[in-house]
């Protein structure tokens, strides 16, 4: 398919005078068109809550979320994979973004590395991709062949491989095992995808990652209770989790906190089942690091 013919490259009509209008009409014309975004999201929801429930079986058996791609696409799937350690300490070596063109094309360009067929097979070689992993495979056109060559490669050696897109039927989406094309339609600015196609991989992803991590046991309730607790905000925040799950005063969670080694997860086991830290460890240990009531049933 030409790229003309995709929908992301189509003019859009509702922004045909853009340039002439007034700014709160220019505001008001682009926050129409994101409201669309969501809905187009929520067409896809039974594809993404597939590629949850995949993906939490690698990750659990200790694969990697491996996500791909070039451009703005591959600077989202980096920026998810990022988040995952401060929020739910995920180490680095087990969620990580590649991008065409390297670490540098994070911030600036990098001419032709989306076009690389062979780059991206070469880029999961170097990350020795098994079978255990999940391959995140991004591009708002679907016909990157970067992005599609992550994906026939992962297939080969029968990684997980879902395709995150915006277009209908596009070659990605055909070759991914589970496939997630949110359709937002033409962009404000022609072929801007850094727009709607953005806004909606990047709600995708936040689903998906998300929704991986509490099917893995890193949530208890809604609360993070594997926050890194790496500067100020985020030691109150864990103290503030602490006084949310058990009902306990600041002081109260603030010891309780310390005690555990500045983790919540312990913190919360030792309260429920008035163990000492290490038993806490060791239970969490035991129970696949999950918090879940039933576990605390003696």
């Amino acid at each position: 398919m030409k790229i003309s013919h995709l929908a992301t490259e189509r003019r859009n009509e509702n922004s045909m005078n853009i340039d002439r209008m007034a700014t709160i009409d220019l505001v008001q014309t682009i926050n129409n068109e994101d409201k669309m975004v969501a809905v187009a999201v929520e067409k896809v929801l039974t594809n993404i809550a597939e590629a949850i429930d995949l993906g939490a079986e690698r990750f659990n058996e200790g694969g990697r979320l491996i996500y791909i791609g070039a451009g703005t696409s591959g600077r989202l799937g980096a920026l998810d994979a990022i988040e995952l350690t401060p929020t739910y300490s995920v180490s680095p070596k087990r969620a990580f973004g590649i991008l065409a063109g390297g670490k540098e094309a994070m911030y600036a360009a990098v001419e032709g590395a989306e076009d690389s067929v062979e780059l991206a097979v070469k880029d999961l070689k170097d990350v020795h991709l098994t079978e255990n992993d999940v391959v995140i495979s991004i591009a708002a056109s679907g016909r990157t062949p970067y992005s599609l060559s992550a994906i026939e490669y992962g297939n080969e050696i029968k990684a997980l491989t879902i395709s995150v897109t915006c277009t209908a039927d596009n070659p990605m989406s055909r070759a991914a095992q589970v496939a997630i094309a949110p359709i937002v339609g033409p962009e404000v600015i022609t072929g801007s995808t850094r727009m709607k196609a953005g806004t909606a991989q990047k709600m995708v992803l936040n689903m998906l990652s998300t929704g991986i991590m509490i099917k893995t046991g890193k949530v208890y309730q809604n609360l993070m209770i594997n926050v890194q607790p790496t500067n100020k905000k985020l030691i109150e925040r864990s103290i503030n989790i602490l006084m949310q799950a058990l009902s306990v005063e600041r002081e109260e969670a603030a010891k309780l906190f310390e005690s555990a080694g500045n983790k919540v997860n312990v913190a919360i086991v030792m309260h429920e089942n008035q163990l000492s830290a290490e038993q806490a460890a060791k239970f969490l240990a035991e129970n696949d690091n999950r918090l879940v009531h039933e576990a605390y049933e003696k």
